[in-house]
């Protein structure tokens, strides 16, 4: 009977938490293929900085220049790269008078390295709009009309949008659909949407923000010294009583941001590295998810294998209860996964492979809050990246 109790009290924790986990992303303001304006619309700078992007830049740049808005320039900026995205730039500038290839100069000291490769690019932009792009970020033909247009509508003044991740290798598709789960239990799209509370979130993968209101804040130079530049200047647009604005654009934005294991490791401990070490608040909650990932990793395959242990040595009604409460756990959390998968336009079989990927994400979470603790730090593109500092 004890081990009944267990398992029931068990099942009704797991039930009430892979629910509520799966039940947080709220993206209501959905970006839909709209036509262009008139050929008079603002124009908008499409502002894209690269360091060592030469796998992506051709397709990236090559998707804003196909942009069916009539009114854009394109400016790239290389930030000291190594490889040859600078070259790539020039033999499409030398086609297309839109596109402004420029060479980053070498990084201030107090500066991060985003933030001033778009404070570079913002400088040489002369749009009524801005529209920062990640160079691993591709956009379909009406994607500036698009998101404009819902802009207009929506009366925003940044603009920011989550978009369809282009899942390729066998780990993409492991990990990251439960890396973009636990996002959407970190931030709620209806709060940063409502202009009466201070939630304040962006994806730096795509934002536009009108001129007046980048300038009014400071632009990128405001939060210079910041990593996750993308959430820095998205609290400075709504701290100051402008409107933010996180929208579904899936349907006209596509990102591709790892194509294996080791980037996809040293992006994401990055990343949560960052976070936690910004707000060490967070260690609590990046323990708890930890926790839970390593539950899923570790436990959630061995609980019907105990109990069909038990029922065999035993043999009882009890043994039974307890891997049918295994089973009906495991069927509504691969329901869900599914669900994700499918959303994310992969098989729905890779639900199958939640716990290896739940294990891969509870030690990048794991080890970027050692590395929070330690101080030891992390690297990123060549820079190093650690106490409140980097290189």
């Amino acid at each position: 009977m004890p081990y009944l109790i267990t398992s029931t009290i068990l099942f009704l924790a797991a039930l009430i938490i892979i629910y509520w986990i799966h039940n947080q992303y709220h993206l209501d303001i959905i970006v839909t293929p709209a036509p262009p304006p008139a050929a008079n619309a603002p124009l908008i700078s499409i502002c894209i900085p690269a360091r060592n992007e030469e796998n992506n830049i051709r397709n990236c740049v090559e998707s804003a220049l196909r942009q069916d808005y009539p009114n854009i320039e394109v400016v790239v900026l290389d930030d000291r790269s190594t490889d040859a995205t600078l070259t790539q730039l020039k033999e499409i500038a030398s086609g297309d008078s839109r596109l402004l290839p420029i060479s980053g100069s070498d990084l201030p000291e107090g500066w991060a390295g985003k933030p001033y490769a778009l404070f570079q690019a913002s400088a040489a932009a002369h749009g009524e709009w801005l529209c920062f792009v990640d160079a691993d970020t591709f956009l379909t033909p009406h994607a500036i009309s698009s998101c404009y247009a819902k802009a207009l509508e929506t009366k925003a003044d940044m603009f920011t949008t989550m978009n369809e991740q282009v899942l390729g290798s066998f780990w993409e598709k492991v990990v990251m659909p439960l890396v973009m789960t636990a996002l959407s239990v970190g931030f709620s799209p209806r709060k940063v949407n409502d202009p009466a509370t201070r939630d304040a979130i962006a994806n730096g993968q795509f934002i536009m923000i009108r001129r007046t209101v980048y300038d009014s804040i400071g632009g990128h130079e405001k939060v210079k010294d910041q990593i996750v530049e993308d959430k820095a200047i998205s609290e400075q647009v709504k701290w100051n009583g402008h409107r933010l604005i996180v929208a579904d654009g899936m349907k006209v934005i596509r990102t591709r941001m790892y194509t294996d294991l080791p980037s996809m490791w040293e992006g994401w401990t990055k990343n949560i590295y960052l976070g936690l070490r910004d707000h060490p608040s967070m260690l609590m909650l990046g323990a708890f998810g930890a926790t839970l990932s390593l539950i899923a990793a570790l436990f959630l395959p061995l609980w019907p294998i105990l109990g069909i242990s038990w029922y065999f040595n035993q043999g009882n009604w009890l043994a039974i209860a307890v891997i049918l409460e295994a089973l009906i756990v495991w069927g509504s959390l691969i329901y869900l996964r599914v669900k994700v998968a499918h959303k994310m336009n992969i098989s729905g079989w890779y639900a199958l492979t939640t716990p290896l990927g739940a294990g891969v994400f509870a030690a990048m979470m794991l080890t970027s809050a050692w590395k929070v603790i330690s101080g030891q730090g992390v690297t990123w593109r060549g820079r190093k990246y650690h106490q409140n500092k980097n290189k």
